[in-house]
């Protein structure tokens, strides 16, 4: 990325910036980011800013009003959560930015499309600028084990960090399971103020300064009772210190996993505004859900669209309707961790009574080769059943849906392509449903 700035650096004038050594042709005019990924690309010793030291040059705390932000982290929950804070705080009178997988936001304003879950440290920072010149009181942004890493958000003073879970994704970036878990505590080491998910037993973070929430465990903010039947009703409890309040909530999300995004979310705006439990529980009502994420496609019979692409995302996935016969469209991304494909076909074997493996993003792998290793972790082949195009896979379970079952199409969510080698075509699992519904 180039970004054309006028800075001043250490009494030199730059015209634009950086991170990208291929970018640079004249070191006079461009001032290069040194960062965790580039850093053995550089050789020069001049017009060189570490990226830790970017928010010298970026306006992204003002000092009459200083931006706080908030970062959220863990394998599944941080779109849903950040989505969540943006909306109570905005619901609360605050403006408000988020940054994540879904897009970058101001106060209800899209200004940039989707992209990665958390950008380069240089697109990143131009973001928090941006979204401190429009005044904002926060700035809620996912935050990827990929990011914390490569040392993207550096430099960066958060106000609240938050830990959904950890369970286990991009083994093929971090090799092992310990190394992903060792990553994703890393961003807790600090004495900074975070809040953590008890229920999480591979969480490992700096009491100081800690906040906590749980189902299961008690925390500051605690689940007293709770009814996963239509939707989530549940009744809260925060106590911290000589502070105790009690509110309850009702709300059309469904799931488990979704009862510890809200949690999560209504404790880091708890924290972070002092506001009242009952008004951040009257704020949530407002609350219309992600798109892509649990997504009510069609109701009778019941279709679900979700961005599960995990064994955990899944199985959190199926206990919301364990109650109900499930039947299930799914694949598995190419070229990335391999490790998770049979254990996501057998949680689906565990729930589901029909089971449809298909293509998702097969980028430059064989789709059948994906298929046979999500089938290798299904023991029954009863009513399993392989189909390559996904469109075809999911018009097949559309099909021969009942009513009494609900279908649940996973991994893709929101995402309106799909990548076959190196081609990305117009693809969307919603518009198949609606249409075959029309």
């Amino acid at each position: 990325m180039i970004l054309q700035k006028n800075i001043n650096y250490k009494g030199k004038d730059y015209s634009a910036i950086t991170d990208d050594t291929r970018l640079v042709e004249s070191l006079d005019s461009i001032l290069l980011v040194k960062t965790k990924r580039n850093a053995h690309f550089i050789t020069q010793s001049d017009n060189i800013i570490e990226s830790r030291n970017l928010n010298e040059i970026f306006c992204i705390a003002p000092s009459d009003k200083p931006m706080k932000i908030i970062g959220i982290t863990g394998t599944n929950g941080k779109t849903t959560t950040a989505a969540i804070i943006y909306s109570l705080l905005l619901d609360l009178n605050y403006r408000v930015g988020l940054l994540g997988t879904r897009g970058f936001f101001v106060n209800e304003k899209r200004i940039k499309p989707k992209g990665l879950t958390t950008p380069s440290v240089l697109e990143l920072y131009e973001n928090l600028e941006i979204a401190a010149m429009e005044c904002c009181d926060f700035f809620v942004m996912e935050v990827s084990s990929h990011a914390i890493e490569q040392e993207r958000i550096a430099g960066i003073d958060f106000a609240l960090r938050i830990l959904s879970n950890i369970t286990s994704d991009h083994l093929d970036y971090h090799k092992s399971i310990e190394e992903y878990r060792r990553i994703k505590n890393q961003f807790f080491a600090t004495s900074e103020s975070k809040l953590i998910n008890l229920d999480e037993s591979y969480a490992d973070f700096n009491p100081t300064n800690a906040f906590t929430y749980g189902i299961e465990h008690k925390g500051y903010l605690s689940v007293d009772a709770y009814a996963l039947e239509n939707g989530i009703d549940a009744h809260l409890s925060w106590k911290y210190q000589q502070e105790v309040e009690t509110t309850t909530i009702d709300t059309h999300l469904y799931g488990k996993h979704n009862l510890y995004n809200i949690l999560a979310a209504m404790g880091a705006v708890k924290i972070l505004t002092s506001a009242r439990l009952n008004a951040i529980a009257q704020a949530l009502e407002h609350f219309g859900g992600v798109s892509g994420r649990m997504e009510i496609i069609h109701q009778n019979p019941l279709v679900i669209v979700d961005f599960a692409h995990t064994e955990d995302g899944m199985r959190q996935i199926f206990e919301s309707f364990k109650r109900q016969k499930i039947a299930v469209v799914f694949g598995a991304g190419g070229d990335r961790d391999r490790s998770k494909r049979a254990r996501m076909g057998a949680c689906a074997r565990e729930f589901a009574h029909k089971i449809y493996v298909t293509s998702d993003n097969p980028r430059n792998e064989n789709p059948q080769d994906i298929i046979s290793e999500i089938l290798s972790g299904i023991d029954n082949k009863q009513n399993v059943f392989v189909e390559s195009d996904r469109k075809k896979a999911i018009l097949s379970a559309l099909e021969n849906l009942e009513s009494n079952e609900v279908l649940l199409i996973l991994g893709k969510g929101d995402e309106d392509y799909q990548i076959i080698g190196n081609e990305k075509i117009h693809f969307d699992d919603r518009e198949i449903v609606r249409n075959f519904f029309k």
